[in-house]
């Protein structure tokens, strides 16, 4: 765990957004000129997270990176900059109806979820991050079983089984030709764990949630987003 990646032909780094690359005080300032660094060096950069695109859409102009976004945790794959068109890999509609019942079954529970569920076109987001397990537990015996329950720190993602971080970088790879053991991913939550498991080298900057270390092949001292700059810093330098 304590190892860098090694070898020079890693291809891309797919980082997280929430917790990994933005805390609730924005950009670490150190981050931003170490993530155009390594696009400097020809490695390409690009986010995968919860997030919508419209959220995506601007800190990947700000941090002027090369690569992809994957949105909604695998749902949206928008990778204009190699010439390819926006993928929608689910139709959300299933996972609001359900986020409706949920809240027939668990008392003070908000089905409108979170603000941006406005713009999800593959899943639905609820705040009511502590009750993820009765929701997961509800739907087994509802009508809508296969359906995923998934924390991430900041809110509860209702999907379609089968759909995450991973089946969305297979689709965003496969467009680009990449090989998925050539990227290096960097996240810090539950559902980075596929796209951990999919990439070549795993770095976790937090252990807070169960099975991420576990799941990462490098876990950084610092947290957060301190995490991500100490692992750049660190990744920058033994290439120099």
């Amino acid at each position: 765990m304590s190892k860098l990646p090694e070898g020079d032909d890693w291809e891309m780094i797919v980082f997280d957004i929430d917790g990994t690359l933005l805390d609730l005080d924005g950009f670490q300032p150190e981050l931003i000129p170490l993530i155009r660094k390594i696009e400097e060096m020809g490695i390409t950069v690009s986010l995968a997270s919860g997030r919508t695109l419209p959220n995506v859409t601007p800190i990947q102009q700000v941090l002027a990176v090369s690569g992809f976004v994957v949105g909604e945790n695998g749902g949206m794959v928008w990778d204009t900059k190699a010439g390819f068109p926006i993928r929608c890999l689910a139709d959300g509609k299933r996972a609001r109806d359900a986020a409706e019942w949920l809240a027939t079954q668990i008392e003070g529970l908000d089905p409108k979820g979170i603000e941006t569920n406005r713009w999800r076109e593959t899943e639905w987001c609820l705040l009511d991050t502590e009750n993820y397990e009765r929701m997961r537990k509800a739907l087994k015996t509802s009508r809508w079983p296969d359906l995923q329950v998934v924390p991430t720190g900041f809110a509860v993602h209702i999907t379609e089984e089968g759909l995450n971080k991973s089946s969305g970088l297979r689709v965003a790879f496969e467009q680009r030709g990449i090989d998925p053991k050539k990227v290096i991913a960097v996240g810090d939550a539950s559902n980075d764990i596929p796209m951990f498991e999919l990439c070549g080298f795993a770095v976790a900057v937090n252990n807070e949630f169960k099975g991420v270390a576990e799941a990462a092949d490098y876990l950084t001292e610092a947290k957060g987003t301190l995490g991500t700059i100490e692992f750049l810093e660190q990744f920058i330098m033994s290439r120099s």
